[in-house]
Formats: structure tokens, sequence, C-alpha cells
């Protein structure tokens, strides 16, 4: 890579840092931008500083907002007894996007993992716990990933809640539409056989 300038040469260096992008990508990507305009380069390079300056955590979910609280959190359309507690934000956005779900969401921030000596106090419960004795909320879902972490979040979230006068309930997994069987992993299958509901 000593055949580019130094200038370059940091440029894929810090590329190659994101994830998913390997060193080529990164030199293919340095290169577009070298040939990019000016104006082109200067907006890519302000929008990333406007972002690490404006983006923090919604006061209420913990989305990533560039206000107090973030734009779902502020319609007052949702349904404020609906509440979905996921992982990480791209959970949210991945469930907003089906557009099956009208309420407000919790951001756990990750899951439990006592390999990884992650435990109720690393992730969002407390401030789960205060958000439903405020009590607004007559329904939870747990909408964590069918990981081993993520089904065990849910169970302790289960028991957790199975405290509160809230309805507690865990969203479906299984085959997927257009799924063969055949194809489908033990786990996966376990998992719809155990969740079968009727027509």
């Amino acid at each position: 890579m000593n055949y580019y300038p130094d200038s370059v040469i940091n440029l894929i260096k810090q590329l190659a840092k994101l994830p998913g992008i390997g060193e080529k990508t990164a030199e293919r990507l340095a290169l577009h931008i070298l040939r990019s305009s000016e104006r082109d380069a200067q907006l890519l390079s302000h929008t990333i500083i406007e972002l690490k300056k404006k983006v923090r955590f919604c006061a209420r979910c913990f989305a990533l907002s560039d206000n107090e609280f973030c734009r779902i959190c502020s319609d007052p359309a949702r349904d404020a007894s609906l509440l979905c507690v996921v992982e990480q934000p791209a959970d949210m956005v991945a469930i907003e996007k089906s557009g099956a779900f009208c309420g407000f969401y919790h951001i756990l921030g990750g899951v439990l993992s006592s390999m990884d000596g992650i435990g109720p106090d690393s992730i969002r419960i407390a401030e789960l716990i205060q958000n439903i004795r405020a009590g607004e909320v007559s329904e939870v879902i747990i909408a964590t990933s069918t990981s081993l972490e993520g089904e065990s979040t849910a169970s302790y979230l289960g028991r957790l809640l199975s405290e509160f006068p809230v309805k507690v309930s865990r969203i479906a997994s299984g085959v997927p539409m257009g799924g063969d069987l055949k194809y489908v992993d033990q786990v996966t299958l376990k998992r719809a056989l155990e969740t079968r509901h009727g027509f």
C-alpha cells in the first residue's frame, strides 16, 4: 500500500476500521472520495462531524435521536399502553419497517451473557422497571433475538415482569415465510412446533 501518498493510506486505514469493510473495499472507497468533488468530500466530513456532535440516546426509549426524545417517543399517535423491548436501536428500526407495531420501545443496549460478564446491571433493565412503574404500560412485548443470550434475557425479563400488573408476551419465532422445512435448523424448527397456533 506504500505506493499511495500518506494521506490516501491514512484514509484507507481509517475506513478499514469500519465493520464489514476490508482493506480492498476501504481502498475503493478512499479512491472514490478522492475522485469526488471537494464539495462532496466536505459534505461527507461535515455530516460525520455533525452526527458525532448531535446524536444521543432518547431520554425515554434509548433510541438514537438528535433531540431529547426520538421521533417515536415524540409521536402523540403512538399507543402508550404497548411497550416493545428490543436489544439494539437497529432492532427497533426493523420492527418499525414492518409497520406492525404502534406502541413505544425500550432498548436494552444488549443482552444478558454470563460468559461475557454482562449481568442485569450492565443493560437497561432498571430503566425498564422504572418505565413500567410509571403506570401507562399494560403490555410488554419482549422482542429479543432467539440466540441463547436473547432467550435467557427474555426468560429473565418474563420472570421479573411477572411481579407487575402487565401482560408479558414474546414475539413468535419459527419457520420463515417461504422457508423449506428440510433447510430449517433444528432449534428453529423446535421453536416453531412449540409456539404453534390454531387457524
